[in-house]
């Protein structure tokens, strides 16, 4: 038996590399692997009882017993390696150090992706030398860590065009989102066209928002400066639905809007029109009134009984206000703690606005709560012409003054009915396509029409883009800069020069 025991080894080792084979060839025939094993155990077994005194002396020389301490510490190492990438693997955690945080979600998308009730599949057609397939695949992973939810598939449109086709992409860099039988296309690789695209897929029914026309308000589908198509853009990325109203023509607000508003009406808003959109309010409904100074609109009796009034005159600051602009464009710092306002860091620009009165309407009537307040050095200018400002101590109303305002009633809603809310602003040409993306503006915007709609996942701070970041200063701001940086720093240069040309000719 002897002669025949380094075949049977042989034949052991064999089976054990047969069985290794069949497994990953043919995973499914257990029974083939099974038998491959088990011959493999029983030839190894008699091998080694056929060499058992060769065994045992090998075993007892010293270098025999180093090469198995060696052995054993490599098993062990291996093994802490193991299970060390097993725990990394299932608590995985990430750290972004850089300064915009770029590759960390918004608080926005967390709650977007903690709130997926349904199955998302993600079809991004790139190709892998595109830098743009990096960016898809740095965030999408980070999206899969946040929720199981989500499907993700990577096609390269030249090798599948018959895929590509069949989704309607035309071009590549696209990310296809499919839910619950909706989709949506996204041609550019950020986290806040991602999340937009995920929010519109994930729910089946989108809140519409309501535009009241026929007293010269900004329009939705004007492209200019003064237009509202920005505004609009920005709500459809968050899954709403916009349209038009004119309470001219129609008896009462549709019972499908989310949200009515008013956006910086020019001409009188008739007294039927005004009680139809009180009749909304009270009926549950959701306002947002934006009023600028100057107006002929007269909106104090649809505003009184939820306890806010216009103020009179135009609000400007010496201080907060755009450098390179008038002391009419005020930067607002000054956030009341509300759901609106909890998230804002950026200053937000209110262009040639008016403040907002806020009056008592008695118990059991409507609470008023300003949002966004001026500056103390701040006042409302009455004398206001063209452009021009004559300051009057007796006649102006000093700062700090508010601007926008948060009222809803103080009792809550009956079982089965909606709270009733508004927001008004003194000012709309911050939500125009001159001044929405100036850094805080679509924020505050976003913010209160997420409030709104009742929307918390809505209510933060829109994902953060690797952009860069505008300092925006203030006069005072201004002139120290140019003191220092233009006067200061080179007389300071100036001078050392001059003291060490004379200290060298001394020498």
């Amino acid at each position: 038996m002897n002669r025949f025991a380094p075949t049977i080894g042989i034949v052991g080792a064999s089976l054990v590399v047969a069985g290794l084979i069949a497994y990953s060839l043919a995973p499914e025939k257990l029974w083939l692997v099974s038998l491959c094993e088990g011959l493999a155990l029983i030839c190894l077994i008699a091998f080694f009882v056929l060499h058992f005194e060769t065994v045992k002396a090998f075993s007892a020389r010293r270098s025999t017993r180093m090469g198995a301490n060696s052995m054993l510490m490599v098993a062990l190492f291996a093994g802490i390696l193991v299970i060390l990438n097993i725990l990394a693997a299932r608590h995985s955690q990430q750290w972004d150090f850089s300064e915009t945080q770029r590759f960390t979600l918004s608080p926005q998308t967390h709650r977007v992706l903690r709130g997926l009730t349904r199955e998302v599949k993600v079809t991004v057609f790139s190709q892998e030398r595109s830098p743009t397939f990096t960016v898809y695949r740095d965030l999408l992973d980070s999206y899969r860590s946040h929720s199981d939810k989500l499907r993700i598939e990577y096609v390269d449109p030249e090798r599948r065009p018959g895929l590509a086709r069949q989704l309607g992409v035309t071009r590549t860099d696209t990310a296809v989102l499919e839910s619950g039988g909706q989709t949506n296309r996204v041609t550019t690789a950020s986290e806040a066209e991602l999340t937009g695209a995920l929010i519109r897929v994930s729910k089946d029914d989108k809140k519409r928002i309501v535009f009241l026309e026929g007293h010269g308000e900004r329009a939705i589908d004007d492209q200019d400066k003064g237009g509202l198509s920005l505004m609009k853009a920005a709500l459809e990325k968050q899954g709403y639905e916009t349209g038009t109203l004119t309470l001219l023509q129609q008896t009462a607000v549709p019972a499908d809007t989310a949200v009515l508003v008013v956006a910086g009406p020019r001409r009188a808003v008739t007294k039927e029109e005004q009680e139809r959109i009180g009749r909304y309010v009270a009926d549950g409904g959701r306002l947002l009134a934006m009023v600028d100074p100057n107006s002929q609109a007269d909106l104090d009796g649809l505003l009184a009984p939820w306890g806010v009034k216009t103020g009179k005159g135009v609000l400007v600051d010496f201080k907060d206000k755009l450098a390179q602009g008038g002391i009419n464009f005020l930067l607002i710092r000054r956030f009341t703690e509300h759901e609106i306002t909890q998230d804002l860091t950026s200053v937000v620009l209110f262009p040639d606005s008016r403040h907002l009165v806020l009056e008592d309407t008695g118990p059991g009537a409507w609470s008023a709560i300003p949002l966004a307040q001026t500056s103390p050095e701040s006042r409302a200018v009455m004398n206001a012409q063209g452009g021009a400002f004559k300051l009057d101590d007796k006649a102006d109303v000093k700062g700090p003054l508010p601007l926008a305002v948060a009222s809803t009633p103080k009792q809550q809603a009956a079982e089965g009915r909606h709270q009733p809310a508004v927001v008004i602003v003194g000012n709309s040409s911050f939500a125009s396509n001159a001044y929405v993306n100036f850094p805080g503006n679509t924020d505050f915007l976003l913010h209160a029409m997420g409030w709104l709609t009742e929307e918390r996942n809505l209510i933060s701070i829109t994902p953060k883009e690797p952009a860069m970041r505008p300092f925006v200063p203030n006069p005072a701001q201004e002139r120290t800069l140019f003191y220092v940086q233009v006067l200061l720093l080179p007389a300071i240069i100036f001078f050392w020069g001059i003291m060490t040309w004379r200290r060298r000719r001394r020498l």
